[in-house]
C-alpha cells in the first residue's frame, strides 16, 4: 500500500469514516497537508414509531457507508488520484446508538436505538428505586455517567428485556452488540466472515459498562444491568490497527483509528493538552474539556469521559463533558413543524434585526434536560411572548437556546475546575452561521474561535488512523495552531447578566412536567417522552406564528 508515497503528488493519503445522527460521510485527507482532497456524503433517515423512540435502520447505515466509499474512491480516480495511496482508514460515529445483531447471519435483530431515545424512561425509574436516595449518580464512581436514557446500557437492557429475537439469540449464543462504531469494523472486516467485533475506549465509555479506571467491561456494571459479557465487543485504543477491510473497494486497508465523534472533533481541534476544550454544534451540542491523565469526577452535572487513547502503549487521556441534547436540531424543528423558518438566509436577516431587550426566552427541553440539569421531566417551554411577538423572536429564541445551554457547561466546568476559559474553540455544522457564533461570543463573554477548516470531527480520526503504530504517515503535533477566525463580544456584561438570569427563570420553568404513559399491553412499562420531532407549542403561539408567518 505504500508503493506510491514517495511519488504520490499528494503522499500518503488518510480515509475517515464520519457516520453522524443525520448523514453518513467519508472524506480523504492527505497526510502530509492534513488537506481534504474529496468527499461523498449520504443522508439517513430516523424513524419514531412512538413518542419518545428514535430508530434507525442498521442497513441502510451500512450502506450508506459503503456508498460513500465506492463514490469517494471514483472521486479520486477523477482526480487523477491513485486510490491506493490510502494507507489507514479511521472510523468516526454518533455515540451511544446501540445495535444488537446475528452473528450467523449478520442481520440487525432490532432497529439501531438512537442515542436521543427516550423508551428507556420507565426502567430508569424502577432502577432508582431500589436505590438509596434514588441517587442518579450512583454508578458513577465506576463509569463517569448518571444513570440516564442517554447512554447504551439501558438501551441493550430495553432490548433484552422486550424484544423476542434478541433473546432467542441470545439463548443461541449468536447475539452481539456494538455501537455504530462496532457494526461497522465488524462488517468492514468480513462480518460473518471471521469479521473483528471491537470499539474503541471512547465509544465505550459512553455504554455505562466500561470502568472508566481500567478501561475494561465492568463486572459490577454488568451484573447490575444484567448484562451477558460475551455478546460486547473487544475494547481497544482509538489508534491501532483493528483489521482491514474485506469489501472489494479498499480491500486490504487497515482500520487503524476510532474515536466517537465528540472525542474525535477533539483530537481534530488539537485540544491535546490539559486545559483545553471545544465545543461542537450538530444536532446536540457537546464541549469537551480535557483534563489530561486525571479522572476528574463532576459535582455539577458533568460527565466523565475518556478524550483519547492514541495507541494501546499511551496513557488514555480523559474530559469533562457537557452534553446538550437539543442545538440543530430545534431549527429542523422550527422549520418542519412549525414552517416559520423557510430561507434561512433570510430568516437570519431578520433575526439580526431584533433588539435584544426583547427578552423571548426559548428553552427545548423536547425531551427532557441533559448536562448540567439531567432531568428527564422537563419540557420545552417559551417565555416572555407579548403582543409584539413574531415568529423571528422565536427563532432569535431557538437561536440564543443553543448558547445559553453552552453557557450552562462553562458556568458547571468553571465550578468543577476552576477555570475560565479565555477561548472557546467550536466546531460542527451550525458554526457556518456567523450570527449564531456571535451570540455564543456575546453570552458567554470570551471569544469563539471558528476553524476554517470545518472537517475537525473527520479530521480527529484520520489524525488517530494516520498515526497508529503500522502506519505512521500521520505526525501529530501536540501544539499545532488550527487556522481560524475570531468572534469578540459585543455586548455589556450588565446586558449579559440579564440574558442569562432570564434564561436561568425560564429552564425553572420547564422542570417538573410529567411524561406521558402508554398502559396498553404491548407497551407495557414503557414511559412515552415528547420527541423533537411531535412536539406540540400552545395554541396561542400557534396562532400567533400563522398570523406572523407571512413575514418570512
Amino acid at each position: 500500500m505504500n508503493k506510491h508515497d514517495s511519488t504520490s503528488r499528494y503522499g500518503p493519503l488518510v480515509g475517515a469514516i464520519d457516520e453522524g445522527t443525520s448523514s453518513t460521510r467519508f472524506l480523504v485527507f492527505a497526510a502530509d497537508t492534513a488537506e481534504v482532497l474529496t468527499y461523498h456524503q449520504v443522508p439517513i433517515s430516523q424513524s419514531c414509531p412512538k413518542e419518545g423512540w428514535v430508530e434507525q435502520n442498521p442497513i441502510e447505515i451500512l450502506k450508506a457507508v459503503r456508498e460513500c466509499l465506492n463514490q469517494t474512491v471514483f472521486n479520486l480516480r477523477q482526480l487523477t488520484i491513485d486510490p491506493s495511496d490510502i494507507v489507514a482508514v479511521g472510523i468516526t460515529n454518533q455515540r451511544e446508538t446501540t445495535i444488537v445483531w446475528d452473528s450467523i447471519t449478520g442481520e440487525p435483530l432490532y432497529n439501531a436505538i438512537v442515542w436521543m431515545d427516550m423508551r428507556t424512561t420507565s426502567i430508569i425509574d424502577d432502577i432508582l428505586k431500589k436505590i438509596r436516595n434514588q441517587n442518579k449518580n450512583y454508578l458513577k464512581p465506576l463509569c463517569g455517567l448518571p444513570i440516564s436514557p442517554y447512554f447504551s446500557a439501558l438501551k441493550l437492557k430495553w432490548l433484552l428485556e422486550n424484544v423476542p429475537s434478541v433473546r432467542e439469540a441470545l439463548d443461541q449464543k449468536r447475539c452481539m452488540f456494538g455501537t455504530i462504531d462496532s457494526w461497522l469494523i465488524w462488517n468492514l472486516t468480513g462480518g460473518t466472515n471471521s469479521g473483528v467485533h471491537a470499539t474503541d475506549v471512547t465509544n465505550a465509555s459512553r455504554t455505562m459498562l466500561m470502568n472508566i479506571t481500567t478501561l475494561k467491561w465492568d463486572p459490577t456494571l454488568l451484573s447490575f444491568f444484567n448484562i451477558p459479557p460475551e455478546i460486547l465487543p473487544e475494547i481497544r485504543s482509538s489508534s491501532e490497527i483493528y483489521g482491514y477491510i474485506q469489501d472489494d473497494i479498499l480491500s486490504g486497508v487497515p482500520i487503524s483509528g476510532c474515536l466517537g465523534d465528540q472525542q474525535s472533533a477533539l483530537v481534530g481541534q488539537m485540544c491535546l493538552q490539559k486545559g483545553q476544550a471545544k465545543s461542537t454544534y450538530g444536532t446536540g451540542c457537546f464541549l469537551l474539556y480535557n483534563t489530561g491523565t486525571a479522572i476528574v469526577d463532576s459535582s455539577h452535572g458533568l460527565l466523565t469521559t475518556v478524550a483519547y487513547q492514541l495507541g494501546p502503549q499511551s496513557p488514555p487521556i480523559y474530559a469533562l463533558e457537557g452534553s446538550v441534547a437539543i442545538a440543530g436540531a430545534v431549527i429542523q424543528w422550527l422549520k418542519d413543524n412549525l414552517g416559520i423558518i423557510t430561507d434561512v438566509k433570510k430568516s437570519e436577516s431578520l433575526v439580526e434585526q431584533i433588539p435584544n431587550d426583547n427578552h423571548v426566552t426559548f428553552v427545548p427541553a423536547f425531551a427532557g434536560l441533559y448536562a448540567p440539569y439531567w432531568r428527564k421531566d422537563a419540557r420545552s417551554v417559551i417565555c416572555g411572548i407579548t403582543e409584539d411577538t413574531n415568529s423571528t423572536h422565536i427563532i432569535k429564541a431557538a437561536l440564543q437556546a443553543v448558547c445559553f445551554q453552552t453557557r450552562d457547561i462553562l458556568e458547571a466546568m468553571k465550578e468543577d475546575t476552576g477555570l475560565v476559559l479565555s477561548k472557546l474553540l467550536v466546531d460542527g455544522a451550525m458554526t457556518n452561521n456567523n450570527l449564531l457564533m456571535q451570540m455564543q461570543a456575546d453570552i458567554c463573554g470570551i471569544p469563539v474561535v471558528r476553524p476554517l477548516m470545518c472537517e475537525t470531527t473527520a479530521l480527529g480520526v484520520a489524525i488517530a488512523a494516520g498515526s497508529a503504530d503500522g502506519i505512521r504517515k500521520w505526525d501529530v503535533k501536540i501544539d499545532a495552531t488550527v487556522p481560524s477566525d475570531t468572534f469578540l463580544p459585543s455586548i455589556s456584561e450588565n446586558e449579559r447578566d440579564i440574558m442569562y438570569s432570564q434564561w436561568k427563570m425560564a429552564i425553572d420553568r420547564s422542570l417538573g412536567w410529567e411524561p406521558i404513559t402508554d398502559t396498553s399491553e404491548n407497551t407495557k412499562n414503557i414511559h412515552k417522552a415528547t420527541a423533537p420531532g411531535i412536539f406540540v407549542i400552545g395554541t396561542i403561539l400557534l396562532l400567533m406564528i400563522a398570523r406572523y408567518q407571512s413575514m418570512l
